[in-house]
């Protein structure tokens, strides 16, 4: 899917971060910006900074305003890129080695510390009048962040996580970010403070319809990106699709999962095998239909917003590149 408004935000976005990162130039045997400019320089949606520059473009401001928080929000999605990977000994990012399989874990670490901060450089350069409330959302959203993520890997070792837990989880680890995307933009434009907790919760259930998006897509979906499919599989990472076939497949399904927990022996079988399991249970249909209740309840939130036909389409876009992705 294509649309101008994608690529005009998307190519204003980058050349912010260009000129903004070129302050901090990375030189040859560099350990701590080259790392920073390689990893922004993989390329990427730039789905934050556009929501960002969107919501305030939608509250009838220029797009300047909203520019260092947009820049703040993506660097910090990096940050956390940079750090989950390392968690997760994931080798590749986007295709291309993660910056701890290029250099070294400590240099992932020190070099995504290195952009949580210029993160904040960047949201220093708001209005000076929006510049506390875009702080204080964007600070509690990156604590929420980090919930998210401790629960993600406490979750590696519990038997016993519930479809609603996952959810939760999701939420923080993955949505909040994406609200106060919208969030920052709104503030940034001078939208009143119920305004802004409209396009928060528009933010939200779009990170939980791309997150519920994206599990499908590892499971069911095509190799556009470098991940490998069935990847949540083989690492019996408790997605959506996984707990609710065991809370709701029959005693065969269950018995296929835990047959295989932990068993590589044979990847392309225990693929095949879970994904008929979770099937059969049927996961993907409730994904799915779960993931078009959260798109309606973004809807309801672009009704409330009131926006343009212009704008309104926009959003209506953007929701469908979000679910109807593939990649």
């Amino acid at each position: 899917m294509k649309h101008p408004n994608l690529n005009r935000l998307k190519s204003k976005a980058d050349a912010a971060l260009i000129a903004f990162l070129n302050r901090w130039p990375a030189d040859e045997g560099d350990g701590l910006y080259a790392p920073v400019h390689y990893l922004m320089q993989l390329g990427g949606k730039r789905l934050r900074a556009v929501l960002a520059l969107s919501a305030a473009e939608a509250e009838g401001r220029p797009l300047d305003v909203a520019m260092p928080g947009a820049m703040g929000v993506e660097l910090f999605h990096n940050f956390t890129l940079m750090h989950d990977d390392i968690m997760d000994e994931a080798p590749k990012r986007r295709g291309q080695d993660t910056v701890h399989t290029k250099w070294d874990d400590s240099t992932a670490i020190l070099s995504g510390d290195a952009m949580y901060t210029l993160a904040h450089i960047a949201f220093l350069e708001l209005d000076v009048q929006v510049l506390p409330r875009a702080l204080q959302l964007f600070n509690q959203t990156a604590l929420e962040v980090c919930l998210g993520q401790q629960s993600d890997m406490a979750f590696e070792e519990r038997q016993d996580v519930s479809v609603e837990e996952y959810l939760e989880m999701i939420r923080l680890k993955t949505s909040v970010l994406v609200a106060a995307s919208l969030g920052v933009g709104a503030i940034a434009a001078g939208a009143s403070p119920e305004r802004t907790a409209i396009w928060i919760e528009l933010g939200e259930q779009l990170g939980l319809a791309f997150q519920m998006q994206d599990d499908l897509l590892d499971t069911f979906g095509g190799d556009a990106v470098g991940k490998q499919i069935g990847g949540d599989i083989l690492a019996d990472k408790k997605t959506f699709l996984r707990l609710y076939t065991a809370e709701n497949g029959d005693e065969e399904a269950r018995r296929t999962l835990a047959s295989w927990d932990g068993n590589r022996s044979d990847a392309a079988a225990k693929i095949e095998a879970i994904r008929s399991a979770m099937q059969a249970a049927g996961a993907e249909v409730a994904a799915k239909e779960l993931m078009s209740e959260q798109v309606g309840r973004a809807l309801a939130c672009l009704d409330r917003l009131q926006l343009n036909d212009e704008h309104r389409e926009w959003f209506e876009f953007l929701t469908g590149l979000v679910t109807q992705r593939e990649s």
